[in-house]
């Protein structure tokens, strides 16, 4: 029978060159895996963490190989991988992110395992630009696998042996199992510990076609029932759990499951942790899928590669709809074209079965050097084909930039799109949103429509006058409540995912004040604090009781009188300070409830709702707390020290307003003319050429169009002189910014 090992234990490590692959090295650091070598380096900022060859060396033994045929599965190893047995190089595995499998022959009393993990740049392999660190090791489990000669097939791209297709039909679903191996085999299929189908077929890839009577459907969260298939050998056995739905997206009513209107309405996640990166043990996985589902997510978009099959079983459990995607990202790789489909045939055979997944991605904002590359539009072409060809029961979907127009060739190959807008932080109003969306689906109102990623940053910064760029948890509260109500209101959207669920590491950004790290989630990278922003959400999707006063890490406030937000769910909500009441408020049609109460001293403030209470405190100061204030060590200008004299223009006005004048175009045509000046043979922080993942801002190789205007016109002087100086070293002085700021200060606003 098969016998599964892991082999987790016992490696030792080292970034030194190995050369004799057929001894135990002496000099080499003991490590257990998971790991990666970037949990610290790839977390700092300075886009400085360690890209290159790190060399891995385990001694088995003999007894360890328990059956004839014998196999080592790696879970995952990142970017590349070179596998030795006793000196001899058995195979060679390109995409850090999905499993491969190593047939092993020629075993003695002592053996000698040696794989080379290399996460180095280059220009063929998948992601090399995006924003988020690219941790180097081998980072998920290694398994041997020991099974009889006969067995199910373990060279099928990591298949797991057995595929599972349920086509519902009424009442019934008709089941196609097909089991990768030659042989008899016997089938069968559970509904829990209750045997519901036996058969039994022969030949190469047997396959046999099962009726399940009065069918319990998958039904999401509402209700995610799965069976399971069994396909036996006479020595060998493999099975997978399955559930049966169907589903489709409406152009007008959005995503529907098993022929009811479903709203996707969920968060993205990134997969990795403090000083572990994405070396993740399955209790991490566990906390990660719990918060999403507190948060009342139905759907998670799993960004932006294949992530850990522990994490889609978790899915398939918990009932959360998935977009699973490869990291075909940023920017189009001319030698990149194989790699994207066997990252892609890895995707969907390895998670065929997975009844959460109802998208797989073909890419994320692959244009940032332009959308009219041929190469980039001939591979989208290949990759759809090629999922078509593997799975004809699920969509194909992609992540575009907001700058893209929407008539590019390359969005009309897969069956839907969905666009990553970022209105409300890089530039623009948040409440461009919803009304950009109503544009699109007039002008095109047969193509679905979806928002793949949108959010903003906040770190433990704090104010009682929150703007954009700050990166205070007020703005990130402000604006994911704007959102909220936008969302609330069109059901057209076919799916909508916060970026991003958890704050995660991205070596190269230096910004809100800690460097390495991308703050949008609605969590903490450690998960230990959820911002207020979990709590809008949770107040709007989740079933649960929610009660939750905004602020609480923001004790120390000079106002006089003090706005306090609480969100919750519930019908009525009554607000005490100091043990008095201050008064109740009905619920309308948003879970959000404002207060304005007196700062005086120090004060207990209590929510009451129904059965739930929540405190927070406050404390009247004098001076505005600094510990609250941005600290970063890049920014060149205090920019709430900015003045706006009434009736004239300043930096926080928007590039599209200040335009309205006739000087104001001439200052903005200077503006832009000392910007460009300004970055000439400027390199990013980290050396890098563009902002990475990008949310927004290279426009290089773009045509101009209605959607690159538009995004330009909404930013304001002061956004983009942050975003710059954010991402270019001294690209602009403060003297400079401050002569911009004078200068419009001496234009007079048009009246409106």
């Amino acid at each position: 029978m098969r016998i599964k090992k892991i082999i987790n234990e016992g490696w030792l490590f080292s970034k030194t060159e190995l050369k004799d692959f057929n001894s135990i090295p002496d000099n080499f650091e003991s490590v257990n895996l998971p790991y990666t070598w970037n949990g610290i380096d790839g977390q700092d900022g300075g886009n400085d963490y360690y890209r290159g060859k790190g060399y891995f060396v385990k001694k088995l033994l003999k007894s360890d190989f328990e059956n004839e045929v014998n196999y080592i599965e790696f879970g995952a190893v990142n970017s590349s991988a070179e596998v030795y047995f006793n000196g001899k190089k058995l195979a060679e595995h390109h995409g850090g992110y999905s499993a491969f499998r190593v047939k092993i022959e020629d075993i003695k009393d002592e053996n000698i395992l040696v794989v080379i993990a290399d996460n180095s740049p280059n220009d063929r392999i998948y992601p090399q630009m995006a924003d988020f660190t690219f941790y180097g090791g081998i980072y998920r489990d290694v398994t041997l696998i020991s099974v009889p000669q006969v067995h199910f097939d373990l060279d099928y791209y990591g298949s797991p042996g057995i595929k599972i297709t349920p086509t519902v039909k009424g009442e019934n679903a008709e089941i196609e199992i097909v089991a990768y191996c030659e042989g008899n085999v016997e089938f069968s299929i559970l509904d829990g510990e209750n045997v519901i189908y036996t058969g039994s077929a022969s030949g190469k890839n047997p396959t046999v076609k099962a009726i399940i009577e009065n069918v319990h459907l998958w039904n999401a969260r509402k209700d995610p029932h799965l069976y399971t298939a069994v396909a036996k050998l006479p020595d060998d056995e493999v099975s997978a759990k399955f559930g049966c739905r169907t589903f489709s997206v409406d152009a007008n009513r959005g995503f529907i499951l098993n022929g009811e209107e479903y709203p996707l309405r969920g968060v993205s996640r990134h997969q990795d942790r403090p000083k572990i990166g994405n070396a993740l043990l399955p209790c991490h996985h566990e906390e990660d899928i719990d918060l999403i589902c507190e948060v009342g997510a139905n759907t998670v978009r799993l960004a932006h590669y294949q992530h850990d099959q522990y994490f889609y079983d978790l899915c398939d459990e918990k009932g959360l709809v998935v977009w699973a995607e490869i990291p075909y990202i940023s920017r189009h790789l001319p030698n990149g074209f194989d790699n994207t489909m066997s990252q892609m045939k890895e995707l969907v055979i390895q998670n065929y079965n997975h009844a959460s997944i109802c998208f797989w991605g073909l890419s994320n904002e692959i244009t940032m050097g332009g959308a009219s590359d041929k190469g980039l539009i001939e591979n989208h072409r290949k990759l759809n084909s090629l999922v078509k060809s593997l799975d004809k029961t699920r969509l194909t979907t992609l992540a575009a930039l907001s700058m893209c127009s929407p008539d590019e060739e390359y969005l009309t190959i897969p069956d839907i799109f969905a666009f990553n807008h970022y209105f409300g932080w890089y530039g623009g109003d948040v409440a461009v949103n919803g009304p950009w969306f109503d544009d699109f689906h007039k002008k095109y109102p047969n193509r679905p429509i979806g928002l793949s990623e949108y959010g903003c940053e906040a770190l433990n910064w704090h104010t009682s006058h929150p703007e954009q760029g700050d990166y205070t948890e007020e703005y990130q509260a402000y604006y994911h409540e704007e959102m909220i109500k936008q969302l609330m209101s069109r059901k057209y959207l076919w799916a909508t995912h916060v970026w991003n669920m958890f704050d995660f590491a991205a070596d190269s950004r230096a910004e809100g004040g800690e460097n390495g790290m991308n703050h949008k989630g609605l969590v903490t990278f450690d998960r230990k604090y959820k911002k207020d922003s979990f709590y809008a959400y949770k107040a709007w999707l989740s079933d649960e009781p929610v009660l939750h006063i905004c602020g609480k890490r923001y004790v120390y406030r000079t106002d006089d009188i003090c706005k306090i937000s609480v969100y919750s769910n519930l019908p009525e909500v009554e607000l005490f300070v100091n043990g008095e009441s201050v008064g109740k408020q009905n619920k309308g049609e948003y879970p959000f409830f404002t207060f304005e109460i007196k700062n005086i001293g120090k004060t207990e403030i209590t929510a009451k709702a129904g059965d739930l209470i929540d405190v927070a405190n406050i404390e009247k100061v004098d001076t505005f707390f600094e510990d609250y204030r941005m600290k970063d060590a890049n920014a060149i200008i205090n920019w709430f020290e900015i003045e706006t004299p009434p009736g004239y223009y300043s930096i926080n006005d928007t590039i599209g307003d200040i335009m309205q004048t006739f000087r104001g175009k001439l200052f903005i045509l200077s503006f832009i003319k000392t910007i460009l000046d300004a970055l000439k043979g400027k390199k990013k922080k980290g050396d890098k050429a563009d902002k990475q993942d990008g949310e927004g801002m290279s426009i290089a190789g773009f045509k101009i169009n209605k959607q690159l205007i538009d995004l330009l016109k909404s930013f304001t002087v002061k956004r983009a002189l942050m975003l710059i100086s954010g991402f270019f070293s001294d690209a602009i002085s403060k003297d400079t910014i401050l002569s911009f700021n004078a200068k419009l200060n001496k234009i007079k606003k048009k009246n409106k």
